[in-house]
């Protein structure tokens, strides 16, 4: 008898508890992003940086001293877990530090600092980069980044396209082994 009621108790349980304290349904597991698509999105993006050219000679040639201790703007390291074997089992950590990096590289060529010299193909390319490593579903909102002084614009332009190309450059390599 004894385990007759057991089971009427398991089987009604359920029916007694109010909805709130019923058991959450399972989270969707979260997307795979697309490797052979982010591989040759990668391509591209560090192929039409490399068209990119310097309106100031000047500054072609210029090396900069960084201090930069906040990871700011983010960049892919170590710590982030982008090597191949890791990649392999848990992928989270390094798609989050590649995402954040081109949502702010996104923002950035949308900025007051690219108006000059706008790149709607290199935007073009990293909304649909993002779109392939993204968590769910929609696009992330734009961060309006802060004005430019109009004198700084061309030396901030080539930081970033300089900090972009190696970021590019980095994020390629990591695609280019997850996509075998």
């Amino acid at each position: 008898m004894a385990p007759l009621r057991s089971l009427c108790v398991c089987l009604c349980l359920p029916l007694l508890l109010p909805p709130s304290a019923a058991p959450a349904p399972a989270p969707a597991p979260a997307r795979r992003p697309d490797w052979a698509a982010c591989r040759i999105l990668s391509r591209e993006l560090s192929r039409l940086l490399a068209t990119v050219k310097e309106p100031h000679s000047a500054l072609e040639g210029m090396q900069l001293m960084e201090d930069d201790p906040q990871n700011w703007p983010p960049r892919i390291r170590c710590s982030d877990a982008c090597d191949p074997l890791t990649l392999e089992t848990n992928n989270t950590r390094c798609l989050h530090r590649i995402r954040q990096a081109l949502q702010h590289y996104r923002d950035l060529l949308g900025s007051d600092i690219f108006q000059d010299q706008p790149q709607p193909q290199l935007e073009t390319t990293m909304e649909e980069l993002l779109d392939h490593v993204q968590e769910g579903r929609g696009h992330r909102p734009r961060h309006p980044m802060a004005p430019t002084m109009v004198w700084a614009q061309p030396f901030q332009r080539h930081l970033a396209l300089k900090r972009l190309r190696s970021f590019a450059a980095v994020m390629s390599r990591v695609f280019n082994h997850s996509a075998r």
